[in-house]
């Protein structure tokens, strides 16, 4: 903060103006009004108060006008954008958790496609990206998407992104079962350990957040394989992979110039007229699909600390069975900075399109889980798992996913290298 002091107060307002003039002629991406949703369960609560007490009376310094909505049930941020007048606001801002920004993602593609008349339920559809850019104000119990986009989950933080009018395109996953449209994300997609935490947690919501700790505990010990097929694109020629440990970071030359490669490969692809989809089959202990490094301040690295914001891919990683040793050591590798997939148990790959398939099981295979049921001392096992999309429950095991190239973006700038001095 600088404080200038003026001969009088004539003087002192004719700077006011000067300065605002020249910043709305020259921060033409700033917003002017923003549409505020605030989640004041989430989070402990605490979301109202930070909103209140450390964010509205910046964005009134700033000039910006706000309408702010408290949520009152589920899915209200969504309804409302999906219904209310949106040509008069620069962009959308939540204020809570990643639930509540999966709500303004899921609200804003579905309003833009019904806008441009495009059916999203379709697999093969192009969809059109949104124009509105989202806001996050980290106020939840968890903040995966601002921690992986800012570098740090500060409210104040966010909100000067905001009012200077960063801007961050970041691709989008759609996930389909049976040709219908379940859930759009831009973290984890994840089949195996990550569904059976989250499918488990749910039996624990009694003891808070920790029962995600608590239900990872029992998963590991429970070391739960299933049997399937994965499908999967490559993606176009490029030059990133997710071994070359080149991150993400502001002004990304990967992402900033991944539209007109994207372009060509799309020309060359149509003159070959095919596809090549790569299969695997197994028994997986994880499938896990990221759009992004999925990086928390449990994990600063992430679940793929290589993938890119806005690059028109997604990574899959594939963890096979083995051992209760070797996946906790995989698993230990996302908080030791070690490579995680240098495991003879675990690939990866750049993708952009996937498919899972589980496999049916024989009678043989039956009666041997049967038999597992009765001696494992963590409980029952499944034929499948269900899926994990950004924390919500997709209760299928049949999936197909596909990476929308920057359908959506963020008021954010990614995060800043800070190894350079």
């Amino acid at each position: 903060m600088v404080t200038f002091t003026a001969p009088d107060a004539q003087v002192a307002h004719s700077w006011v103006q000067a300065i605002q003039k020249k910043m709305f002629e020259t921060g033409h991406t700033r917003p002017r009004k923003l549409l505020v949703f605030i989640n004041p369960y989430g989070g402990r609560g605490k979301a109202s108060r930070i909103y209140y007490s450390e964010i509205s009376f910046l964005f009134q310094l700033a000039g910006i006008e706000t309408d702010v909505i408290e949520t009152t049930r589920a899915n209200h941020a969504r309804d409302y954008i999906l219904e209310a007048d949106l040509q008069t606001y620069d962009g959308v801002v939540c204020v809570g958790g990643d639930g509540m920004f999966s709500e303004l993602l899921h609200g804003l593609v579905k309003r833009t496609q019904s806008d441009s008349g495009v059916c999203e339920d379709k697999e093969n559809a192009m969809l059109t990206p949104c124009s509105l850019r989202i806001g996050i104000i980290p106020a939840g119990s968890t903040d995966c998407v601002c921690f992986a986009t800012v570098g740090i989950n500060d409210p104040v933080t966010s909100a000067l992104h905001i009012i200077i009018g960063d801007t961050q395109p970041m691709d989008v996953c759609a996930s389909y079962n049976d040709g219908q449209l379940m859930k759009y994300s831009v973290s984890l997609i994840g089949y195996g350990f990550f569904g059976d935490v989250l499918r488990e947690s749910e039996n624990l919501r009694w003891v808070g957040p920790i029962r995600y700790d608590l239900a990872g505990i029992k998963m590991v010990f429970s070391n739960q394989s299933y049997r399937g097929t994965v499908e999967y694109l490559e993606a176009y020629e490029s030059n990133s992979s997710p071994r070359d440990n080149t991150r993400c970071r502001t002004g990304c030359l990967v992402c900033s110039e991944s539209s007109e490669r994207l372009r060509e490969a799309a020309e060359e692809c149509q003159d070959c007229q095919s596809d090549t989809w790569k299969k695997v089959t197994g028994s997986f202990l994880a499938i896990n699909i990221t759009g992004m490094s999925s990086a928390c301040p449990k994990s600063q690295d992430g679940l793929s600390p290589t993938a890119h914001l806005a690059d028109g891919t997604a990574d899959l990683i594939l963890v096979q069975e083995s051992s209760t040793m070797q996946f906790l050591r995989h698993l230990n590798r996302h908080t030791n900075r070690k490579d995680q997939f240098a495991l003879p148990n675990v690939e990866v790959h750049r993708i952009r399109a996937m498919r899972f398939t589980p496999e049916e099981f024989d009678e043989e295979e039956a009666i041997r889980r049967q038999k597992r049921f009765f001696g494992c001392p963590c409980g029952r096992t499944s034929e499948t798992s269900i899926w994990n999309c950004d924390g919500e429950i997709l209760n299928c095991a049949e999936l197909s996913v596909r990476v929308h190239h920057q359908l959506i973006q963020l008021f954010a700038r990614g995060i800043e290298d800070t190894s350079r001095s």
